[in-house]
């Protein structure tokens, strides 16, 4: 478990982080989400040892995280590192004996997950040789060759495809089952919204939103549903627990009274008309984050 509490960190008269605290709890996914400039990179930095904080702790596993815990973590940075002339299974053996492997376990670790995410045939390439969302691949190899238990993931689906995003998001999960603690750092709504189970959205350095994020949905989703249904739709605008409804062409979205409990709405409506869907819909991560940005800049 990594526990955050209290963080600040200062450059000169810049707060860069704001007095943040959260919890990343082993087989979790945990989003670090924020623009460009919200404080995100140096959250990571100070976690990575690579800052001091201004003051705050840094708790992993019990302990102050030091350079003890350099090879228990696994970092996948944004702005990518990699030797462009130098052979592929040459620069992951090189990354794997920074975290303390020996040649014949890095070189066989390597050989694994090149295999893993089918790159194997590049084994001998040139980084330069190889296309963006490959040298991604051998990044993100680079950050997991020596079976970390602390991993930090930071836009770590640039440059793929939408098969190879798949492919990659897979490989994320297989590491959760596995109980290791992640945090993800990413632009990509869709995808934090799908992997993450808890986050924390920054600002300018402090905390905008925190918490689990289906709890952070029902806050700001407000009672709303999607019916689908045939038949006349113009009974909508007269029932009293409605406050707006947005007609297409064989469904409505519809955002109830805060008093009324959507299955009663339900019971009460199929009476009147033929309902084929009925669902509760919230608000996805995007529309939270816009909105929010939106809120504090205004």
């Amino acid at each position: 478990m990594l526990i955050v509490n209290k963080l600040v960190k200062k450059f000169n008269t810049t707060l860069a982080v704001d007095n943040i605290s959260f919890t990343v709890r082993p087989g979790k996914i945990f989003g670090l989400l924020g623009p460009n400039g919200a404080g995100k990179t140096t959250t990571i930095r100070t976690i990575l040892n690579i800052i001091k904080p201004t003051s705050g702790e840094i708790i992993f596993n019990g302990n102050p995280i030091t350079y003890e815990y350099y090879n228990m973590i696994g970092y996948l940075p944004e702005e990518r590192g990699l030797y462009k002339r130098s052979r592929v299974i040459d620069v992951l053996v090189y990354f794997a004996s920074l975290k303390n492997l020996s040649n014949k376990d890095a070189t066989n670790s390597a050989d694994f997950w090149l295999k893993k995410l089918n790159i194997f045939n590049y084994r001998n390439k040139k980084i330069e040789q190889l296309s963006k969302g490959n040298q991604q691949k051998i990044q993100l190899i680079a950050a997991i060759i020596h079976n970390p238990s602390l991993l930090i993931l930071d836009e770590p689906f640039t440059g793929f495809d939408p098969i190879n995003q798949q492919e990659v998001k897979d490989l994320i999960l297989s590491f959760v089952s596995e109980g290791k603690t992640i945090i993800l750092s990413t632009h990509q709504m869709e995808l934090a919204e799908k992997l993450c189970e808890d986050i924390l959205l920054l600002n300018n350095g402090k905390e905008v939103s925190a918490g689990n994020l289906s709890d952070i949905k029902k806050h700001f989703g407000g009672n709303n549903i999607r019916l689908g249904f045939t038949g006349d739709s113009s009974l909508l605008a007269h029932l009293p627990e409605i406050l707006k409804h947005d007609n297409y062409h064989n469904y409505s979205d519809i955002q109830l009274k805060d008093d009324v409990i959507p299955s009663e709405f339900l019971k009460k409506i199929i009476e009147k008309i033929d309902v084929n869907h009925f669902s509760i819909v919230e608000p996805s991560l995007n529309k939270i984050f816009i909105d929010l940005i939106k809120t504090i800049s205004d």
